[in-house]
C-alpha cells in the first residue's frame, strides 16, 4: 500500500500539471471504487479551476473554490498525468481532464484492486478537517505540531506496543509499516516496547527519526512497492537504503546481528535485537 512518502511524491508530481488549470471533463468508468463516486461530480467540477493541491496523511487533496476532491490510492492505485486522448487501459477508472496554457492533459487513476477512493467535500459542509475520513487523524509528522513531547504526552496511558501506536494514526498520521520499522530502528527502540514506558528523551529521538526517514524517502521517490509507481512512471528507490524492513535473516548494517521478523497486529515487523532495546 502506498504510504505517506509515496502519496507526497504523487502530490508533488501532479501539482505542476493541474494547479491553476480548468477542469474540462470528469470521466468515471464505473460507479465507484471502495465507495461510490460522488453523485453529480462532473457537474460540480467542470469549469472550475484547481486552486492547489495538498495532502492529509495518505489522502491526496485537490482544492477548488467550492470544495475539495479527496483521492486515496488504496492498496494498488496510482495516478498518472497523460496527454489528452491517451487510450485507457483496464483498471483506469477515473480521469480528471484539465486545460491551460500547455493544452489539455489527463490526471488518470489506475486501481486494479479497487480499494482506492475519489470523494468530494463541498465547502458548504464545513471545514475539510471535519470530513468523516479526516476528523480522527493525528498530526502530520512533517508539520510544526509534531514533536517528541507530543508523543510522550499522548502515550502516558498507552500499554500497546509503540509500533502499533504509531500505525494507529490517531496521534501522528501517515507513519505506515515500512517507515515505522525504519524509524524505530534509527531511534534504537524495540517495536514491542509498551508506548507508555518510553521516556521523553527517547521520544525526542523517535520524532527526529520519523521526520528524517520520511523526508529521505520523499527525496528518493518513495519505496518501490508492488503496486506503486510515481506520476512519471518511475519507481522510487528508498528500499535500497532499508536498515530493517524486509531484511529478516540479513545481518544488521550496524552490528551484524540477524534482523528478526515478528507479527504485530497481522503486520510484519522487522527489528534488530541488539540495536533496539
Amino acid at each position: 500500500m502506498p504510504e505517506l512518502p509515496e502519496v507526497e511524491v504523487t502530490r508533488r508530481g501532479v501539482a505542476p500539471h493541474i494547479e491553476g488549470r480548468v477542469v474540462d471533463d470528469v470521466v468515471m468508468r464505473r460507479s465507484g471504487l471502495r465507495w461510490p463516486f460522488p453523485e453529480g461530480l462532473r457537474e460540480i467540477l467542470v469549469g472550475r479551476r484547481v486552486l492547489g493541491t495538498g495532502r492529509r496523511g495518505k489522502y491526496l487533496l485537490v482544492e477548488f473554490d467550492n470544495g475539495t476532491l479527496i483521492i486515496h490510492l488504496g492498496m494498488s492505485g496510482h495516478l498518472r498525468v497523460l496527454p489528452f486522448g491517451t487510450a485507457y487501459r483496464t483498471h483506469d477508472h477515473f480521469d480528471l481532464v484539465v486545460s491551460g496554457a500547455g493544452g489539455k492533459h489527463v490526471l488518470r487513476l489506475h486501481d486494479p484492486r479497487r480499494f482506492g477512493a475519489v470523494l468530494w467535500h463541498d465547502k458548504s459542509e464545513g471545514e475539510l478537517d471535519e470530513h468523516l475520513l479526516l476528523r480522527g487523524l493525528g498530526v502530520e509528522p512533517l508539520g510544526e505540531d509534531f514533536s517528541g513531547d507530543l508523543l510522550y504526552r499522548a502515550t502516558r496511558k498507552r500499554s500497546a506496543p509503540i509500533k502499533q501506536v504509531l500505525l494507529a494514526g490517531d496521534i501522528v498520521v501517515g507513519v505506515g509499516n515500512i517507515y515505522a520499522c525504519e524509524s524505530l530502528f534509527h531511534a534504537g527502540i524495540n517495536p514491542k516496547t509498551p508506548a507508555g514506558r518510553i521516556g521523553a528523551g527517547r521520544y525526542d529521538k523517535l520524532a527526529l527519526a520519523i521526520r528524517d526517514v520520511l523526508a529521505a524517502a520523499i527525496v528518493q521517490g518513495g519505496s518501490t512497492l508492488r503496486d506503486f509507481i510515481a506520476v512519471n512512471g518511475q519507481s522510487g528507490y528508498f528500499q535500497q537504503t532499508y536498515f530493517v524492513y524486509d531484511r529478516a535473516g540479513v545481518p544488521c548494517r550496524n552490528c551484524g546481528a540477524d534482523i528478526r521478523q515478528i507479527k504485530q497486529g497481522q503486520r510484519s515487523t522487522f527489528y534488530c535485537v541488539n540495536c533496539q532495546k
